[in-house]
């Protein structure tokens, strides 16, 4: 578990520093027409909810590798019931089952 989690939080990194440069601002000088500027810009902006989105993906992974040698890792937060293996997999992030996270 920890090493496919150490994995996917690499690959997360490396796909925020993609992100971060895409999401770099557009500078006036840059010789480009004004069409050409408001798709650099409503892409910037489709880039940026991507960006968070990782984010979101990776701080959820870290604070999983954090819980990982607690009692309580896979243990529903709500319940206390065993969260199932495959949805552990799938999200390492979840602190609840799937009954509780509805």
């Amino acid at each position: 578990m920890r090493e496919r989690m150490v994995s996917r939080m690499e690959e997360l990194r490396a796909r925020v520093l993609e992100y971060r440069e895409l999401t770099k601002p557009i500078p006036p000088e840059n010789a480009i027409g004004r069409v050409s500027r408001m798709d650099a810009i409503n892409n910037r902006s489709v880039n940026e909810a991507a960006l968070r989105q990782v984010e979101k993906q990776l701080a959820g992974l870290e604070r999983a590798m954090g819980r990982l040698n607690d009692d309580r890792f896979g243990l529903c937060h709500r319940c206390g019931e065993a969260i199932p293996y495959g949805r552990i997999l799938l999200l390492p992030g979840a602190i609840s089952c799937v009954r509780c996270s509805d």
